[in-house]
């Protein structure tokens, strides 16, 4: 199994509209892919002090599933639409679980 964790930090002024974007748009996505075997996301809960605004756990039955999600044309658009214009900084990571 491959996890993908994604941490992003907003861009002072974004709003809770955006960020309501950016949520409706990922929430289209598990019905679109094959392979997702576990998919979870949300803002910081605020209970420490200097973390990201929002993160993204996504489970995959192999690479090739992953891959197939980061490439796919509607996670592709729900990045250039609803991330890009209101992310700071993006860090990912995909292990092996």
């Amino acid at each position: 199994m491959i996890r993908h964790v994604v941490v992003m930090t907003w861009k002072p002024g974004t709003t809770p509209d955006q960020v309501e974007a950016v949520r409706a748009g990922l929430a289209t996505l598990p019905a679109q892919m094959t392979g997702l075997t576990g998919y979870a996301f949300g803002p910081d809960a605020g209970v420490s002090q200097g973390t990201a605004d929002f993160a993204v756990v996504a489970d995959f039955d192999s690479r090739e599933s992953y891959l197939a999600y980061r490439d796919h044309p509607a996670h592709r658009e729900i990045i250039e639409r609803t991330l890009n214009p209101i992310v700071a900084e993006r860090r990912s990571v995909q292990f092996e679980s």
